[in-house]
């Protein structure tokens, strides 16, 4: 085993070592020393990484991790074309034309239905930018409406820079481009469509910078910031986009939205180098190398709901192996990289032992105020929560066979740091259907699932993450919301006679 274990960790540093050094070979500039840069100093595409910043997080290895790439071979609907691997539809906006010009290209995928761009010598200007600042404490903004929080882009939100001068003041795409690249789909108000359409270009003499940001940085726009699975969802985005451009380090992160700091920050800040606000800039700002990431609504996560994304869990060994359109490590992976980020290992493959114990965790759902328009109290998904946890501490208490330790998952009120590691050390994840189970994209490979379905919300969210795990799963289906204690603790038995007890 120990030498079957080495080996597995030899080859996740191999990927990840190649991986790296094929992207440093063909941007050999990337890591060369500048010292700050001038707009004519600016050089053409990804050259610009002066120095790692100390704040620049590396990527962890990953057991589930496989090389992405741009490979226009990705099937069209194959689980690696659904989970991110499939932008290989390239739309060249603007190439550089010299080496103080700046440049912007997009990758569209034909399964997702949207784009991943990229662009190098781009300026925000946070004034042109019509959103609250964002950023400020929950209790200070009560009652903001969520209009306020959203980007309305003025032209000249976003600036390149060029010297041509017949291109001064030109838009960067055309509105059939911009239909191409960033379809309209079902999301009404589309805010990478727009910021897109608001980027112009400008010469030297207008390309005006308070501050130059040189390492990598995503732009995210964030819809429904406090709840969990929509979050996730944002996450998932930020990482595959950060994975498909090839950025050799974690990159830094812009908030371009107005709303206020929310628990769920912490993660953020965890899994990126760092974290700001779009107005928290005191002027127009400039990057060295921009990241457009796209919208949760055109992940696998959301589309998942009302697609066919038939695609089973599978490790990422077996698929090095055998490649399978029809099965994916990708969730796993990104389930072990906020594992990582938050300093828990990532190479468990076995549930604790019976002697020592299984961890069953209940997640729970208790009123919190979760943003300026909550009223603090949360939709019950499950009429006798409390009676039905309370009914299964005093059964694991008398169970004999084996030590259960039931962990009462009160998420709403715990640190971020405190809720992965729950979930990262249950054998068993119980809990009715609401967006705390969205943390079983985190779960052990070993873990699990049994989810309490009520009558009103029977939705395929955890079925599905489940299966694009590989998790074992199993639902109980009431017909209204009422839990009966004695049907959760014969499915829980039998589960974990399963684990050895």
């Amino acid at each position: 085993m120990k030498t079957k274990s080495l080996k597995i960790i030899i080859f996740l540093i191999l990927i990840n070592t190649i991986t790296l050094f094929l992207y440093l070979s063909s941007h050999p500039d990337y890591l060369k020393h500048r010292s700050p840069p001038s707009p004519q100093q600016a050089h053409h595409h990804f050259s610009g990484f002066s120095q790692i910043n100390s704040s620049t997080k590396p990527w962890p290895i990953l057991p589930s991790y496989l090389p992405w790439s741009q490979n226009p071979n990705v099937k069209f609907g194959s689980c690696e074309a659904y989970f991110g691997n499939g932008f290989t539809r390239p739309f060249y906006l603007l190439n550089s034309s010299s080496g103080s010009d700046g440049w912007f290209r997009c990758f569209k995928s034909d399964t997702l239905l949207t784009s991943i761009c990229e662009g190098g010598i781009i300026r925000m200007n946070p004034a042109k930018i019509n959103m609250s600042h964002g950023g400020e404490l929950l209790e200070t903004v009560i009652g903001r409406e969520e209009n306020d929080e959203l980007p309305v882009f003025q032209p000249g939100a976003f600036d390149i820079l060029v010297h041509n001068k017949a291109k001064f003041g030109d838009k960067i795409i055309t509105p059939y481009l911009l239909h191409r690249v960033f379809p309209q789909g079902e999301v009404i108000r589309h805010t990478m469509r727009s910021l897109l359409n608001s980027i112009r270009l400008v010469s030297p003499g207008d390309f005006q910078c308070s501050e130059w940001v040189e390492e990598p940085t995503l732009l995210v726009t964030r819809f429904e910031y406090a709840n969990l699975f929509h979050t996730v969802t944002d996450w998932y985005a930020a990482y595959v986009a950060s994975r498909v451009t090839g950025l050799p380090y974690r990159p830094q992160l812009v908030f371009v939205d107005g709303h206020c700091m929310a628990p769920l920050e912490e993660t953020w800040k965890a899994m990126f180098s760092s974290l700001r606000y779009a107005k928290n800039f005191s002027g127009p700002v400039c990057f060295r190398h921009a990241i457009l990431s796209p919208l949760g609504y055109e992940t696998v996560l959301f589309k998942g709901l009302t697609e066919d994304v038939d695609c089973h869990g599978a490790s990422a060994h077996d698929l090095w192996q055998q490649p399978d359109d029809r099965k994916t490590a990708r969730i796993s992976e990104f389930g072990e990289m906020i594992r990582a980020s938050f300093g828990f290992p990532v190479d468990r493959h076995q549930t604790s032992k019976p002697d020592a114990g299984l961890n069953v965790l209940f997640v729970r759902r208790e009123n919190y105020l979760a943003h300026p328009r909550h009223a603090g109290k949360v939709q019950s998904r499950l009429a006798n929560e409390q009676e039905l946890f309370d009914s299964l501490k005093i059964w694991a208490s008398k169970d004999v066979d084996c030590k259960i330790n039931l962990v009462n998952g009160i998420f709403a009120h715990m640190p971020m740091k405190d809720q992965v590691r729950a979930i990262h050390d249950a054998s068993v994840i119980i809990g009715a259907h609401g967006a705390g189970l969205t943390h079983i994209v985190s779960a052990s490979p070993k873990a699990v699932i049994l989810e309490i379905v009520a009558a009103e919300f029977m939705r395929p969210h955890f079925t599905l993450i489940a299966k694009w795990k590989g998790l074992e799963y199993h639902p109980i289906f009431l017909s209204d919301s009422y839990a009966k204690p004695l049907i959760v603790k014969q499915k829980l038995s039998s589960i974990l006679k399963t684990l050895g007890c």
